[in-house]
Formats: structure tokens, sequence, C-alpha cells
């Protein structure tokens, strides 16, 4: 049954109070043709996407559910799990995905040199994220990564297929998009995105940077330098990370990425610095022990919150047909 305890509200972008998605069977008819447009966004946007990517010679890759490795989101800041989930299989003790970094370093190393994969991520975030209009406990990532790849190309192929994708929404998708009052204002953006560095923002912002960049700008930015997890690429002399999120205007981070690390004793080291467990990782530390990890760059993208930025609702639940907010669970 569905928990209906009361939860805070805050304005959505509308300056409507944003409360927590009904389930499909209590939406009236306008609601349905609404929940049927964004339907047909993120149909368009999934074609879009993986067309431009398939035509590019990237592998599309199937997803992994269960898994020893997973990601660890530890130590990112705006990680906020309240439990992992774990299963034991065969003797094993496996992990519902939080995202397939791991499987994409390797994968892009040993096997497919450009590769994607739609990725179903579990994360069961605290119940407050409800309110917050952007999180579920339960999403799918577009996750791709290139071997041999800099920052910059990602950055580039990136910027590329968001113009591609806003340009193709508003002409195939016009009548959708002028149901949901959102044809005017979604615009196509110009490129090269502006690029920040971390620590300027918090210098010139201090700890309100993001609200800041996403009310400052119309177009999408970059914001670069950010302390993560041990696979992202962290130079140790000068403390500068190769890695990059991508924030939209008015509503926030979609994206993130970087360059890899695939050396052992980097990762090893840094493992050890943010208390990682290694032996959740242990076929990955072989690999580059064994000088097998390739040197590669890649990016996952919150297809929910790309779709609803693009139709211009008000919580990422609007955007499922089976919404999962945290501290919300309904029947379906």
């Amino acid at each position: 049954m569905l928990n209906r305890t009361l939860l805070q509200t805050r304005k959505g972008p509308t300056g409507a109070k944003l409360g927590v998605p009904k389930p499909l069977e209590e939406l009236s008819e306008d609601e349905i043709r609404r929940k049927h447009c964004i339907a047909r966004l993120m149909t368009h946007t999934l074609k879009q996407l993986t067309k431009i990517f398939t035509d590019d010679g990237f592998d599309w890759v199937l997803p992994v559910i269960f898994s020893q490795s997973t990601d660890p989101l530890w130590p990112d800041p705006c990680a906020s799990i309240e439990k992992r989930l774990e299963v034991e299989i065969y003797g094993k003790t496996v992990r519902t995905t939080t995202s397939m970094i791991v499987h994409k370093m390797i994968a892009c190393s040993l096997v497919s040199p450009k590769l994607f994969i739609l990725s179903p991520n579990v994360r069961i975030e605290k119940s407050e994220r409800a309110i917050t209009g952007i999180h579920a406990y339960e999403f799918t990532q577009f996750d791709f990564e290139i071997r041999y790849a800099t920052s910059r190309k990602v950055r580039g192929l990136v910027e590329h297929f968001i113009q591609q994708l806003i340009g193709s929404l508003k002409v195939c998708m016009k009548d959708e998009l002028v149901y949901l009052g959102r044809c005017e204002s979604l615009r196509v953006p110009q490129t090269p995105f502006k690029v920040y560095d971390r620590t300027e923002l918090e210098q010139e912002y201090g700890r309100d940077w993001e609200s800041q960049v996403i009310m400052e700008n119309l177009d999408p930015v970059w914001v670069t330098n950010i302390p993560r997890e041990f696979y992202d690429f962290e130079d140790f002399e000068s403390g500068q990370w190769d890695n990059y999120d991508l924030y939209l205007p008015t509503y926030g981070e979609v994206l993130s990425g970087a360059r890899r690390e695939v050396e052992y004793c980097k990762i090893a080291s840094k493992m050890k610095r943010d208390n990682v467990r290694k032996e959740n990782y242990t076929l990955l530390l072989k690999l580059a022990g064994d000088g097998r990890m390739k040197p590669s760059a890649g990016a996952g993208i919150g297809i929910e919150r790309l779709v609803s930025w693009t139709a211009g609702v008000e919580h990422i639940g609007e955007t499922q047909l089976f919404p999962k907010i945290p501290g919300t669970v309904y029947d379906l």
C-alpha cells in the first residue's frame, strides 16, 4: 500500500507547492494527457540518444542489476544514501547497481573502445529528499565510456547531443511541448558551454554556488574539479580533479563524468584514504595491477532528470509511469 505519510513541501519552479506525485490510478483525464505528453518526450529522447551514439560507432551494452562491485558513492558530498541493498546469491554477497562505473571502465578497457548503457540505478535516498523534486530511489542513467578520450572530447560530445536533442524536440515534439507550456521557454543552447572551476565558484559564492550557477545562466554549464570517488582522475601534486558535472539552467546537475584512474597504486591509495573496501573491487584492482586497464573518459546522464528539464515538470516522479520517490512506496 502507498505510504501516505505527509511530507514537507517546497515551492516548485512555477511557485506552486511541490508534493509527491500521484500514482497512475489517481490521475485525472487532464493529468493522464500530461503524463502521456511526458512519456512521448521520454520516448523521443531515448530514440535520439541511442541513434546519435550507435551512428557514431558506440556498442550498446546491456545493463547489470546485481554485482559484487558497484559505485561506492563515497566520498561524494552529494550522496545521501540511507541503505544499500545486498542479497546472497550462490554463497556470494551481491549488491544492486548504484551505477555501472566499474563495469564500463573494465568493458571499455578489455572489449569495447566506445560503449553506452541504459543502466537502472537503485539508490535508497533519505526520505527528506522526496521534496527536492530531482531525486528518485530508482532511476535510469545513460552511461557511456570512450577509450583514450580526453575530458574535452567527452564534453564536446555531450554538448553536441544536448544541442541536437533540444532542436529535434522543438520540431518533432512541438505539440507535446506546447501542451506542457514548455515550447517557448525551451531554447536550443549555444555551444561550447561555459566551464567553471568549482574552487573559483566556492570563492565567489560560498557553499551555495550551485543555486547561483543554475539561476544565472540561460544555457547548460560545466563545473569541473570536484572531489569525488576513487575512479575519477586526481592529480596528487596539484590537487586538481579531471572531472566535470553538467548543470541545466533553472534545474541543476544532470550529468557527472571524468577521466579515469587506471594506475593500481593511485587507485589503492585513494581507496585507503576514503575508507573504501578493497574486497568489493578485487577484479578492478587485479586488472590495474596487471596493467590491463586502459585510459578512458566518460559520463552518466540521468534520463529522468534530462526529461524533467525538457518537459518543465516540477518533480522527477512525473517522468516515471511508476514513481520511485524517497520515502514513498506505491502499489506498483
